[in-house]
């Protein structure tokens, strides 16, 4: 027995070697689409890195931008084994269910002031009449660029403009500093500049409204997103935001994910325009005659 025991262990650590091995000569290889840092990507007439393209994240963070479990829905009550899915939520079944995600926040927690922190905690069991996106309200930045919908970059020697298929949303990215934005707005002022071939878009004039995530992350007024725009392969951009908002957040902190390029032969745009979907859960009890619920 004992012998048998001795060439057990030898198979075992023999196949631990072997798969340390192969993850390690997997570590070392770039993931599709990933690139490298010597990637040299197409450029536009003024030599710039060409972004023209329409993008989409491939993640979870739209759910929650911090690592989370899967869980039977958004809006959750006290169940006699665990939380179940809220009433309203119910009928949803699996569609309305929440996956699991790494997230994507670097260092894995957002750091709220305590107080801020609790606001969070209430905001997410109160989702379903808080969360601005049900309610099609533009989706601010940087939740625009990971809503599970995808975006068009046009770039031109002198103009950046986003368009993005949630809401019909838009971004004219400003090349020249105008100034402070004259009025706070859901998708704030937006104003670039090159490091290197990286696009830096310095993002202020926000109002509190918009919403980090359907899990309740929020901002103030005193919001300040520094994005950066890296091309990393032909298809794929390394993308970061820093977020600043000393009025809810002790620190400033990051969030980053790859976006893909959509390669469909007739990829485009389309028309969303989620306004009139929510005009019955909105104002539908104002009807001379409301509809039952």
């Amino acid at each position: 027995m004992a012998h048998l025991s001795s060439r057990i262990r030898t198979v075992v650590v023999a196949a631990c070697a072997a798969a340390c091995g192969a993850l390690i000569t997997a570590a070392a290889i770039p993931l599709s689409g990933q690139g490298t840092s010597a990637y040299r990507p197409a450029r536009t007439p003024d030599g710039k890195p060409d972004f023209n393209g329409i993008w989409q994240a491939l993640n979870e963070a739209n759910y929650d931008l911090e690592p989370h479990m899967a869980r039977p829905a958004l809006a959750l009550r006290p169940g006699p084994y665990g939380p179940l899915p809220a009433a309203p939520v119910l009928a949803l079944g699996a569609v309305g269910s929440v996956p699991p995600g790494l997230g994507v926040v670097d260092g894995g927690e957002i750091p709220y002031k305590p107080e801020a922190l609790a606001k969070k905690k209430e905001n997410q069991e109160h989702w379903l009449e808080r969360d601005p996106e049900i309610k099609c309200y533009l989706p601010g930045v940087p939740r625009a660029t990971y809503m599970p919908y995808p975006f068009q970059i046009f770039q031109s020697p002198s103009a950046i403009f986003m368009a993005y298929e949630y809401d019909g949303a838009v971004r004219n990215v400003y090349l020249k500093d105008p100034g402070p934005a004259p009025v706070d707005s859901w998708m704030g002022q937006s104003v670039a500049k090159w490091d290197g071939d990286t696009l830096v878009i310095d993002v202020t004039g926000f109002n509190d409204s918009s919403w980090l995530d359907r899990a309740g992350n929020f901002h103030s007024d005193a919001l300040h997103v520094v994005e950066r725009y890296t091309r990393t392969a032909p298809d794929a951009i390394s993308y970061e935001a820093t977020i600043e908002d000393p009025n809810v957040f002790t620190r400033p902190w990051k969030i980053s994910m790859p976006l893909y390029r959509r390669l469909d032969k007739n990829a485009q745009i389309m028309d969303f325009k989620c306004v009139e979907f929510v005009e019955e859960l909105m104002y539908g009890q104002y009807r001379k005659r409301p509809l039952s619920r």
